[in-house]
């Protein structure tokens, strides 16, 4: 048996605990699968005194994480620090530079320096994995990087953040609020005290940032993406989109088009009896189009400790079976020298239309004008109907519910501001796109 990969962890969170547990009470299977042990060797934590309720015996303590990749006795770095710069950008950088393989569960890291990276681990011949990166237990990465290598993409889509779904999950389930949802989902453990990066949609931007790289081959463009939180769903939304025969999720969105790439992140209205709307709580789901194979989805747990770990210690288990001077995967799919500059598409028309849910004084002619202004920016509307579930007074406001046929994102803000002047309006409309998807 060869000699035993020596692996570092810097990040003793829930993920770096749950990993140092199973590659200590599974050490002897991992050792017979790979051919040679898997031994933790040093670890780096902010807390020295702290009961993790594993065996740090005879593991060398850092206290400094990027002292941890320059000086330790390792064959592969573990970065779970997490962020886009200091300790974790430092870290790697130093373990890269010295040789060092290197593993990260760090998607905001990979979709500010992701390409950089990539360039400074390929120069070396080393690896740099990063499964647990997008859609934790989900092996979506090497299934882009590896095993259909060979389809070309069109579309790759899906729900990649557990805290949003677990709120829009409740919302509907439950009648709550979001502001309710919110809050359980903080006390579960599941939104972190400023939940702004998980539910105004930067999380699942940098993992669909990662995923639009891998799969059409460009460089890695996080600030590219149209962004759209689920702050501002209501329960009313979620009444009407049920009405509707349709469930609301936060998708990522990356689609190739004749201009360029489009990438978008939004509530989205998917139908009822599609795959996607069945994906409740905090699982992810990320489903690939693609010419070869055709449509593929895949669901599973997108967040916690075991799941995480098990896509990080995949991607150990990876570089355990690697041999010295063998062919390393591309670390974004392709050499990075050999990614495309992106180019980015303007929004286009979409399929499934737009859901638009206008809150108006009662009078006369609101109908009319709505349906004008519509028309005048050439907006085919599949419906426009009060909704019955609104109480109704003299003088209530009244809310209308539209659902248009595909058209450009442009015409449907253009109508949408116009309709704003025209001075009946009562609060803010709200907009949601609707999406077929065709995993059904």
């Amino acid at each position: 048996m060869a000699d035993a990969l020596r692996i570092g962890i810097a990040g003793l969170g829930t993920v770096g605990a749950s990993l140092v547990r199973i590659l200590q009470t599974r050490g002897n299977a991992l050792a017979v699968a790979c051919g040679r042990p898997i031994r933790v060797v040093a670890v780096s934590a902010r807390n020295r005194d702290k009961d993790r309720g594993i065996d740090l015996a005879g593991v060398t303590w850092f206290d400094d994480p990027s002292e941890l990749a320059r000086s330790a006795d390792i064959d592969v770095f573990v970065e779970l620090v997490g962020g886009a710069e200091g300790a974790a950008d430092a870290s790697v950088r130093a373990a890269l530079t010295r040789g060092l393989h290197v593993v990260t569960a760090n998607k905001a890291l990979l979709a500010k320096h992701g390409v950089e990276l990539a360039r400074m681990a390929e120069d070396k011949g080393l690896l740099l994995n990063y499964e647990a990166a997008v859609a934790g237990g989900i092996p979506v990465i090497k299934t882009l990087r590896e095993s259909l290598t060979g389809n070309g993409f069109s579309r790759v889509y899906g729900i990649m953040n557990g805290t949003c779904n677990y709120i829009l999950t409740r919302m509907e389930k439950e009648g709550l609020s979001f502001e309710a949802c919110l809050k359980e989902a903080q006390r579960l453990g599941y939104a972190e005290a400023d939940p702004t990066f998980d539910i105004e949609g930067n999380d699942t931007a940098h993992k669909l940032a990662i995923l639009t790289t891998l799969a059409f081959g460009s460089e890695i463009a996080a600030d590219a993406i149209y962004l759209e939180g689920i702050s501002n769903i209501s329960i009313e939304d979620i009444h009407a989109a049920a009405d509707l025969g349709y469930r609301i999720k936060l998708l990522g969105v990356a689609q190739r088009t004749e201009t360029g790439i489009e990438q978008r992140v939004h509530p989205t209205m998917v139908p009822l009896d599609s795959v996607i709307a069945q994906v409740d709580g905090v699982t992810n789901a990320v489903a690939l189009e693609s010419d070869i194979l055709g449509e593929l989805l895949m669901v599973g747990p997108g967040a916690g400790g075991n799941a995480t770990a098990s896509a990080v210690l995949g991607d150990i288990t990876d570089i355990a079976k690697s041999r010295p001077g063998a062919q390393q995967v591309p670390v974004l799919g392709r050499p990075a020298h050999l990614l495309e500059p992106y180019r980015q598409a303007a929004m286009q028309s979409h399929e499934g239309g737009y859901f638009i849910r206008l809150t108006v004084q009662d009078r006369t002619g609101v109908f009319a004008s709505i349906a004008t202004n519509m028309a005048e920016n050439g907006i085919s509307l599949e419906s426009i109907v009060q909704h019955s579930k609104q109480p109704v007074g003299k003088d209530a406001p009244q809310t209308i519910i539209l659902v248009t046929h595909a058209t450009m994102e442009s015409a449907v803000r253009t109508a949408v501001s116009a309709i704003k002047g025209e001075g009946y309006l009562v609060g803010e409309p709200q907009v949601i796109r609707i999406e077929r998807p065709k995993t059904a």
